[in-house]
């Protein structure tokens, strides 16, 4: 009954809420940070500067979007379920990582540093659902 639920997308323990609410917030803030591409943040964050910021602020859209999806979700609403957000942490970490492992010298120190930190948050995330949710069924 519990995987059932938890396939479905419905949260049924404080665990779950718990864990959607940080992948939310974790959203929320990259989300925000990227649509605030624009104003200097790349520069602030030591990250590498865009020709346009068009591509940065579409995708803090939808980050920020799916940080909102997911709050829904952890309300007992339709909204992203458990097993999106597993999809979405570990393939955005995994290919985040890939880039800085196959490109660092694109990207001053800062960055980089910046970078890993929402890798290993957000494959952490990632990798603590996908837990909880194996270890639920």
């Amino acid at each position: 009954m519990h995987s059932a639920c938890w396939l479905s997308g419905e949260v049924v323990n404080p665990t779950e809420k718990s864990l959607l609410l940080v992948d939310a917030i974790a959203n929320l803030v990259l989300g925000s940070l990227l649509l605030s591409f624009p104003l200097g943040v790349d520069h602030l964050l030591g990250l590498p500067t865009a020709e346009s910021s068009f591509y940065p602020s579409i995708l803090g859209g939808v980050i920020f979007g799916i940080g909102i999806a997911l709050l829904l979700a952890r309300a007992g609403r339709s909204g992203l379920g458990i097993d999106g957000a597993i999809a979405i942490n570990l393939v955005g970490a995994g290919v985040l990582i890939a880039w800085l492992i196959a490109r660092p010298s694109l990207i001053p120190t800062r960055g980089l540093v910046t970078l890993w930190i929402v890798a290993v948050v957000v494959a952490g995330i990632g990798v603590i659902e996908l837990k909880l949710r194996d270890s639920a069924g």
